[in-house]
């Protein structure tokens, strides 16, 4: 199963609610929401009033990728807010297991993001308490970044380990520089969740949707 979760952080504020209207009658999957700190990455972005705000406009699945030092501080408020999936960086988190399974205890899903500079290894003894590892392509912080190609080496590592500690792989996320010049490659190495951000919301959304939605269908082929 192949999913788009278009970021927000690439949409046009003044029309929030109607370009997430947009991408929910078109067919999206989740919406990602990156949540900065201005610590863990060097830019601020938004946090729980906007969730909440947004939580009323549609029903998509909310994919929040909380990139902020020790994240284990709020997980409670972001569940209130709205979260379905919360992701937190191995990088930031000094005891990733106890925030993993917090996330799950407050009922949400639990994703792991890996920087570029991250080996895949490092996930070997979470691998099984985890639904979604996050591969991010370009380093984290800034939208619009170039596609960093050599990641996708991590999906398939991430695969073997599954294997290897006999257990489900949990979903690959790929996030960073993912356009529809690319996204056939990356679900080629593994990955089946796909955050875009600039190829969603830039130009027409209906069509760029389409367009993934596309590449999806003649990837399961």
């Amino acid at each position: 199963m192949y999913y788009l979760s278009p970021s927000i952080l690439s949409a046009d504020f003044a029309v929030l609610g109607e370009q997430l209207r947009r991408v929910e009658a078109a067919g999206a999957d989740m919406v990602h929401i990156d949540v900065m700190d201005g610590q863990f990455v060097p830019r601020i972005s938004y946090g729980m009033p906007v969730i909440e705000s947004i939580r009323k406009v549609t029903g998509l699945i909310f994919d929040v990728h909380l990139m902020v030092e020790e994240p284990l501080r709020f997980l409670e408020d972001f569940k209130k807010c709205g979260a379905d999936i919360l992701t937190v960086h191995y990088e930031a988190c000094t005891h990733l297991h106890t925030v993993v399974t917090q996330i799950k205890r407050l009922g949400m899903k639990a994703g792991v993001a890996i920087n570029p500079a991250t080996p895949v290894d490092v996930l070997r003894h979470i691998l099984r308490e985890v639904d979604q590892v996050l591969v991010m392509t370009v380093n984290p912080g800034f939208g619009g970044q170039k596609f960093l190609p050599d990641m996708l080496k991590k999906p398939g590592r991430i695969m073997e380990l599954a294997r290897e500690e006999e257990i489900s792989c949990p979903d690959i996320q790929v996030d960073g520089g993912i356009s529809l010049e690319n996204v056939r490659e990356v679900l080629a190495a593994g990955a089946n969740n796909i955050v875009a951000g600039t190829s969603v919301f830039c130009g027409n959304i209906e069509e760029n949707i389409a367009g993934f939605k596309e590449a999806f269908a003649n990837a399961a082929e």
